[in-house]
């Protein structure tokens, strides 16, 4: 029998090849961020952010990695458990995906001697990195629809509510964590100058992995994009079907040489949204041209697709 093309058998077919990538991804995530926690991070003895930040401290303070994973996964469970409720059931078994793969390395993985995590050696290097690491993972995680969990998850459900960059939380949630591990780091050795030290190495994880998720997860950074054409029809067409929960402006204009008749058309999207409405213009033969920047300030009003 000839193939067909029937909508009711290869949509779900789409769905589910679609759906198992995105697991795909959702553990490469998982791998990723217990590798930077693994070789990486928890080495460099740097207070990580949220409950993880906690965990870590605790796990410094009685020398035990065993204790880390027993609160991590702890912490993690009630985290899930908001998102279920607060964000959406899929955000929060995609987020359980990473969780769960990131408990099973973190039990597995061999014990590897990558740097000296001495001050005076390669602790710089192993924070740094481990810092963009980190930040690849929550990236990853984030656009498949899910997330490493922790801060993260309040995270994705104040920047879907206020408009702001999931990076911004972590900073947040540094201030308290930091304090507690800063303070048993104090009680542990009686000495200002390591709990300072380890502020300054903590500070530039913090910093390394949220620039790190804001740069590669830009689902809640604004652009407007202008375009300049004689063909207002088609273009308004084209970018309805693609995006029908955006509108724009058109304002006459025209050329300052050619006094010919143009239509200036202007919309706000998400960086997430642009490469696609890009793609359509640059498909619409003699579009003229256009051009897009980056905003912040608008309203709260603003619709962004959930994470979810």
């Amino acid at each position: 029998m000839p193939p067909t093309n029937d909508p009711l058998t290869s949509a779900p077919r789409g769905l589910f090849l679609q759906e198992l990538v995105r697991i795909l991804f959702l553990l490469l995530a998982g791998a990723i961020y217990a590798i930077a926690l693994k070789y990486f991070v928890l080495p460099s003895k740097v207070v990580l952010t949220g409950t993880e930040g906690i965990s870590a401290a605790l796990s410094y303070y009685f020398e035990s990695e065993s204790l880390f994973l027993i609160l991590y996964l702890s912490f993690q469970t009630l985290f899930i458990l908001f998102a279920f409720f607060a964000v959406s059931r899929a955000f929060a078994i995609r987020t359980l995906i990473v969780v769960l793969t990131v408990v099973g390395l973190l039990s597995v993985l061999p014990q590897l001697n990558i740097a000296d995590p001495e001050p005076e050696n390669e602790r710089i290097i192993l924070v740094i990195f481990g810092g963009l690491l980190a930040g690849v993972a929550k990236a990853l995680a984030f656009r498949s629809r899910g997330s490493t969990g922790d801060e993260d998850i309040p995270g994705a459900y104040f920047a879907t509510k206020y408009l702001k960059p999931v990076g911004h939380i972590a900073i947040f949630a540094a201030i308290v964590s930091t304090s507690f591990g800063l303070l048993l780091d104090f009680l542990k050795t009686g000495q200002l100058e390591s709990a300072l030290n380890t502020l300054m190495y903590t500070c530039i994880y913090i910093f390394v992995s949220a620039e790190t998720l804001n740069n590669l997860y830009r689902k809640f950074k604004l652009t407007v994009l202008t375009i300049i054409t004689r063909k207002k029809e088609e273009v308004k067409t084209r970018i309805a079907e693609l995006l029908p929960h955006r509108t724009f402006t058109d304002t006459a204009a025209s050329g300052g040489r050619s006094n010919l008749d143009y239509r200036m058309m202007q919309t706000i999207m998400t960086h997430e949204e642009l490469p696609e409405v890009k793609d359509v213009l640059n498909s619409i033969e003699e579009v003229g041209f256009y051009y897009h920047q980056d905003i912040e300030g608008v309203s709260g009003g603003y619709f962004i697709r959930p994470i979810s």
